[in-house]
């Protein structure tokens, strides 16, 4: 179950960080430069969970 929901972080977390990564280049899902900042922001929150995510992971092995 624990590992279960740490890939399930670890997913949405990617999923997330290329919706932004997705935005700030093409400004396709959210509108683009007017929320460049929204996107940095949003890259870097993604990659910290996704970060936790996978050592969260590792921990339980």
């Amino acid at each position: 179950m624990e590992k279960g929901l740490c890939y399930g972080a670890l997913g949405v977390a990617v999923l997330m960080l290329l919706l932004f990564l997705v935005d700030i280049i093409a400004g396709f899902p959210f509108g683009g430069s007017p929320f460049a900042v929204v996107d940095v922001f949003g890259i870097l929150a993604s990659a910290i969970v996704a970060y936790l995510a996978w050592n969260a992971s590792r921990d339980l092995k």
